[in-house]
Order: C-alpha cells, then structure tokens, then sequence
C-alpha cells in the first residue's frame, strides 16, 4: 500500500488533505507540531482527527518556541487582530507554519528538491513527492471537496485563539475565512463559537 505523511494540525484544510490522501488508498500517518500556539485546542483537534481516520501513527513534535517570537499565534504580548482586508502578511504569521510564503508552488518544488537530496532514501531511488492538493482551492472549494469526502468538520478547530473547549472567537483571519467559505458552499458551519454571535 501507498504510505503519506499528512502535515495535520487540526484544522479544516489539513482534515481534508487527510480524508482525500485515505481516499486515495494512502495509508497515512500524520504529524502535528507543538511551536508555542496559544491554545492547546489545535492540537486535541488533531489527535480527535487522527484518530477518526484510523492513521498509522501520528507524531506531535515539540519545536523550541524561540524560534517563533514575534508572531501573535505564539506571543501572548501580542494581540490577535480582528479580520482585516487586505495583502500584508499580518502578525499572525509563523515562519513554515503552511500559509503566505510557504503556501507558494515555488516552496512546495524547492522543499522536495531538498528532501530528496537530504535523505538517504531520496539519494538511494526511494523518493518523496509533496503534494498540495488544496493549493489552488478557494476555502468554498476545499469544503465542498471535503463534504463529497464525507469530512466531520465539527472535529476541526481553525481558530487563532480558540478557549480550552475548542470554542472559536469568530473573529480572527482563520475564522473570517472559514465562516465565509461554510457560506459560500452552502453547508451549515459546525463550528462553536465562544461570543453569542458569528456575525
């Protein structure tokens, strides 16, 4: 059987890159990361979701936070910003964390390019191939893949600063987006907010 590593961390798109790879016949383990987030909801999410999809072993790696000062996802003394519009990387970003620069095909191509120069078993033949299948997906085209899929969304949690239930604020970048692609594919949004409304 195929094998995969599925980068999970809890959240609506790594759910789905899950669902498709197990669909696809892969038998998938999945690795998570502890880098410092401000909530350990994500993270509860991932081991819910690994479990669901029954993967081969999943691993949560705990990575030295330093490495990730300066970010509002990692830095309690920084705020997390209410949805803004626009194309400056916000404070929310973390360095590799899978979204803005390393969102880029060109990240995607020189990440394999190195993999298989870096490891015995891409020098030997026995090569990796990353694939990024949501890559060129809207967030309504992601969900409605993910339902034809048969995902459970409500184990997911995409919230930049969930409470310790997995409760969203609904008002982050990753809730904005979220909310808005549960709309636009016309599926009830699963998930729980903290605040009485979801705008």
């Amino acid at each position: 059987m195929k094998k995969a590593v599925v980068l999970l961390s809890g959240g609506l798109d790594s759910t789905t890159c899950l669902a498709l790879a197990t669909a696809k016949g892969f038998a998938c383990a999945a690795i998570s990361f502890a880098y410092g987030q401000r909530h350990s909801a994500e993270l509860q999410a991932a081991q819910r979701i690994a479990h669901h999809y029954k993967v081969i072993k999943h691993h949560i790696v705990t990575l030295d936070t330093e490495l990730f000062r300066n970010s509002a996802l990692t830095d309690t003394n920084l705020d997390v910003p209410a949805f803004q519009e626009g194309s400056e990387i916000p404070v929310t970003y973390v360095p590799a964390r899978n979204h803005y620069p390393d969102c880029r095909p060109e990240f995607i191509e020189a990440f394999q390019t190195l993999a298989n120069l870096a490891t015995k078993a891409g020098v030997t033949g026995d090569r990796f191939s990353i694939h990024a299948p949501l890559q060129h997906l809207s967030k309504v085209q992601t969900i409605q893949l993910g339902i034809s899929l048969g995902v459970d969304y409500s184990l997911t949690v995409s919230c930049y600063q969930a409470n310790d239930a997995g409760e969203a604020c609904g008002e982050c970048d990753s809730c904005t987006f979220r909310r808005r692609g549960f709309s636009g594919a016309g599926v009830a949004d699963p998930t729980l907010y903290h605040h009485a409304t979801t705008k």
